[in-house]
């Protein structure tokens, strides 16, 4: 089967969070593909999560604010909607808090 990605993607078995809500909601995800611009992502039900939200990599610190191209029961495949940002950024207060979660 041909991969018709403008992308490349790699495997990837990172942990994750899915923020939304103005940061006062999370939900644990396991992010198992990913790309420049886009991810694929595993979580416990997909049924709650909003169409835009923000993706926390918790390895590297970085925020992906990201839409969701396609749902299934158990995993979503989103796309990244802008450069992301590292909680680790001083001028960057807003997810600072995530630096303990």
């Amino acid at each position: 089967m041909d991969d018709k990605r403008k992308t490349p993607r790699r495997r990837v078995l990172k942990d994750g969070k899915i923020i939304f809500a103005d940061g006062m909601r999370v939900i644990d995800c396991t992010i198992r593909d990913m790309s420049k611009v886009g991810a694929r992502l595993l979580i416990a039900s997909s049924a709650g999560v909003p169409e835009t939200f923000h993706l926390f990599e918790k390895s590297t610190g970085m925020v992906y604010p990201t839409t969701v191209v396609w749902r299934q029961t158990s995993a979503l495949g989103v796309k990244f909607d802008a450069d992301p940002t590292s909680i680790h950024d001083p001028a960057n207060k807003r997810y600072a808090r995530l630096r303990f979660l």
